[in-house]
């Protein structure tokens, strides 16, 4: 999807996009970051910040109960610590509108993007300190935001430490570093947690301003995509079922988690 700075219109495409994964048989619908709302300035995404029990909140909640659907909501601007800043937190709700658990982004993208725009995303956003995984009808899900995807270590602890089956890497990639590192680095997750990967995606041009790579995607545990927009800057849903059976024989295989703690005893690491 296309966020823009108007809440109205950015939950009228999340509710179509629901009603779309109702009608297509999913169990959950993946939702980017910033699925609410992308604002032209800090200071106007600060101004949206809400509680989780808030009225922006509760929408989404209804739209879980209405469709019977499942909702990661890949980043949602919560009330922060002071009134400069907000949380990025990516929340899942279940198909009755139960907030069943939420995680606040770690890694807080402050870069200068190679021709590209100069993103400080710490000036208005704390960071979250946990990690956090947990159960659905997809499978066992791992969270993650946007630049966490940078960091493999997140990924290993939630696949190796907290039993995911699932990466969730909803994202707003700029347009350089998506075309230069997004399906590279996605892939790799795969592969060396030997997890399916979901990475939903905000694309196109957001305000003068912002742009967004796009290209969602569904990766299996062999880091082969497995579901994909025709259109990789449309705005739609990509469906897969995914496969635990295969999943299983590739860790049967090349049982990595088994590897990784006798590397860390031969090496002495905690």
């Amino acid at each position: 999807m296309t966020s823009v700075g108007d809440q109205e219109a950015n939950f009228a495409t999340c509710q179509r996009l629901a009603v779309e994964a109702k009608e297509a048989g999913c169990c959950m619908l993946f939702l980017p970051e910033c699925c609410s709302f992308i604002g032209r300035n800090q200071q106007e995404t600060v101004s949206v910040g809400e509680p989780l029990n808030g009225p922006a909140m509760a929408r989404f909640q209804d739209l879980a109960r209405s469709t019977g659907v499942w909702l990661s909501l890949g980043g949602f601007q919560e009330t922060g610590p002071d009134p400069d800043h907000i949380y990025n937190t990516h929340v899942i709700l279940d198909a009755d509108g139960a907030l069943v658990t939420s995680y606040r982004k770690v890694h807080l993208f402050n870069v200068e993007v190679h021709n590209g725009p100069v993103l400080m995303e710490a000036r208005s956003t704390a960071p979250g300190t946990q990690l956090i995984a947990c159960d659905s009808p997809a499978g066992r899900l791992g969270l993650t935001v946007c630049y966490d995807l940078r960091f493999p270590e997140v990924y290993q602890r939630l696949a190796f430490e907290h039993g995911a089956e699932i990466m969730l890497v909803p994202s707003a990639f700029t347009k350089a570093t998506g075309e230069a590192h997004w399906e590279l680095l996605l892939r790799a997750r795969a592969v060396e947690t030997q997890c399916f990967v979901i990475a939903a995606a905000q694309a196109g041009k957001h305000n003068e301003k912002r742009e967004s790579y796009g290209h969602a995607l569904i990766i299996d545990p062999w880091g082969d995509i497995i579901g994909k927009l025709d259109d990789p800057h449309a705005t739609g849903i990509a469906v897969a079922d995914l496969d635990f059976a295969k999943m299983a024989k590739i860790r049967e295989r090349m049982p990595i988690k088994n590897h990784r703690e006798q590397g860390k005893t031969c090496l002495g690491w905690k």
